[in-house]
């Protein structure tokens, strides 16, 4: 049963990463948000934000192609090593700057931007290297384009912002895929006319990217689409008024309202112009987190692993050695999804936390319900048969009391109530039920006392043990001294009976024995029959009390002997004492 619920809980918990579930996507990416160390800027770049005040100050929008060319001279002429234009060119302008534009663009290392339309336009390629058996990447929708009189100055990349399944923009290709080719996003290829690069390199297998190149620059690590995590660094900003800029390659774009598009991002809204400007950013930080090919593995392992060991510590340690195991291996998983990702590697463990918290939930309740039945049986079976002090140190502790069977050194007690039968066949019934009671409950209690366990009543018969399930010193003393006292106790009570008893210690089968729905915690073996023997033999001796030798002499107390008996089944004659 235990393995079938485990078998259960594995396949349910397992689903969300087996099959992609949404809920678990975003949970993954907010925690990344809340993981990944901030970064700092790389000192290459600077922001210029075209503001509603400088539009209104130029005579409104659209700015005209003269402006932007006069901006482009001031920038360089503040120091600027290039500029990018995160803003797209389709149509000629209106005031006939164009060329004026373009040859601005032709003072320096320029960028301008292509943004995605679902068209089946699509630029012109770029150099690529294929290292590997595969391609992969993610394919652009098509694009608008620049006119020709400015491309012929500059070059072009796509302000791409792909957005994740809770609608935030986080990570971005690096190169698109197109049917004739590659196309750079906007970010890389800035990085490229500055290393002065003319191809890219991208290493690949089994149409998984692993890596893409710019010569020059470090390899960039890429998720198996080609995507970068962006790190979303505070990059020098300023304006037209300022134009703070030297040795800085300047990302241009408008801030003034209903211009260009603001981008949820992890820090908050952006425009495509710090967007490309971060993606440029992150690409340069040898440190930045990137998510590995073999990071579905990882977690899938850790949420395998943690949860078998957390089920089986606590169905193998019980309850408190189980809960400090599975908090320690929470505890472990967690600090190992903090380790990676503050190390830039983002190999998540938030499910395989979550599962192992589900799993430890489960598997801590059926434990519980587990000992709760334990312990209410161990209450039922023993409550009228032990001391009520020892039937709480066996709920405490069921381990005291095997329940799979054990051998054990006990003593055996069994009596007889005599003449009673003949007795009751003249007596009333109601008669008959009190002194059989009587009778049954001054050897209850009287084993009770001496630390004994009442196992059973067979008619007017019972059996007790001593030494089980709990252990009991002197237990053979015990046992003597119990046997006397139950003696007395007939001889003063007003019942009319006389009553045997058998005595005898040896080694038996002590469990709960029987069938699978109903069974009994008893003794079985040689030395439980030997004192049974002891107890049937009372009369023929003429004596209330037996005590066969290993009792005798393990008692250390001042014994009478008797004559050896021959018993049914026993091979050699038996040596007997009394009181």
């Amino acid at each position: 049963m235990k393995k079938l619920q485990f078998g259960v809980l594995l396949i349910l918990l397992s689903l969300p990463l087996v099959y992609s579930i949404p809920l678990l996507e975003v949970i993954k990416l907010k925690t990344f948000d809340a993981l990944v160390p901030e970064q700092s800027p790389s000192d290459y770049f600077t922001i210029l934000n075209i503001t509603e005040e400088d539009i209104a100050n130029e005579g409104g929008y659209p700015l005209s192609r003269q402006t932007l060319a006069q901006i482009h001279i001031n920038l360089l002429r503040r120091g600027a090593i290039g500029v990018g234009w995160v803003m797209a060119f389709p149509q000629p302008d209106r005031f006939g700057g164009d060329f004026e534009f373009s040859e601005a663009l032709s003072f320096s290392p320029s960028v301008l931007a292509m943004f995605e339309n679902n068209t089946n336009e699509y630029p012109a390629t770029t150099g690529t290297v294929i290292l590997g058996d595969g391609t992969g990447g993610i394919p652009a929708e098509g694009v608008i384009q620049n006119i020709e009189v400015l491309k012929q100055n500059a070059s072009q990349g796509i302000a791409v912002a792909r957005t994740d399944i809770d609608n935030l923009v986080r990570r971005l290709p690096l190169l698109m895929r197109t049917p004739d080719g590659w196309v750079p996003a906007y970010g890389t290829e800035v990085l490229k006319i500055l290393a002065g690069a003319d191809t890219y390199v991208i290493r690949s297998s089994d149409d998984v990217i692993q890596e893409i190149r710019v010569k020059g620059l470090p390899p960039v690590k890429t998720d198996n689409l080609g995507r970068k995590w962006i790190s979303f660094v505070n990059t020098p900003q300023t304006n037209l008024g300022e134009m703070d800029v030297e040795n800085k390659f300047v990302f241009v774009g408008f801030t003034a309202k209903g211009i260009m598009p603001q981008i949820a991002t992890p820090s908050g809204l952006l425009e495509p112009h710090k967007i490309q400007a971060a993606l440029a950013e992150s690409i340069l930080i040898q440190d930045s987190p990137y998510i590995p090919d073999y990071s579905f593995a990882v977690e899938f392992l850790i949420f395998i692993v943690g949860v078998v060991l957390i089920w089986v510590c606590l169905h193998v340690f019980g309850i408190t050695l189980g809960l400090v195991s599975a908090i320690s291996i929470l505890l472990l998983t967690a600090s190992y999804g903090f380790y990676t990702i503050s190390n830039a590697v983002l190999v998540d463990v938030t499910w395989a936390l979550i599962s192992q918290f589900i799993t430890a939930t489960v598997a801590f309740y059926l434990r519980f319900r587990e000992q709760y039945k334990l312990r209410q049986q161990i209450k039922k079976q023993f409550e009228h048969y032990l001391d009520p002090r020892q039937v709480k140190a066996l709920q405490k502790d069921p381990s005291l009391l095997k329940l799979g069977g054990e051998k054990r050194v006990c003593t055996y007690l069994f009596t007889d109530v005599r003449g009673f039968t003949a007795m009751s066949e003249n007596m009333d019934p109601e008669r008959v039920t009190q002194i059989m009671n009587r009778a049954l409950t001054i050897q209850s209690d009287a084993v009770k006392k001496y630390g004994g366990m009442v196992d059973k009543y067979i008619g007017d018969a019972m059996m007790a043990i001593f030494n089980a399930p709990l252990d009991l010193q002197d237990h053979e003393k015990a046992a003597v001294l119990c046997a006397q006292e139950i003696q007395k106790e007939f001889r003063e009570s007003d019942i009319g009976v006389s009553i045997g008893i058998g005595l005898n210690t040896g080694e038996a089968v002590i469990g709960n024995l029987g069938s699978s729905t109903r069974f009994d915690y008893t003794a079985i073996g040689s030395a439980v029959n030997i004192a049974a023997r002891c107890e049937s033999s009372c009369k023929a001796v003429g004596v209330d009390l037996i005590i066969a030798e290993p009792t005798a002499i393990a008692s250390g107390m001042t014994l009478k002997v008797l004559e050896p008996i021959e018993a049914k089944g026993i091979t050699e004659p038996l040596k007997i004492y009394t009181l």
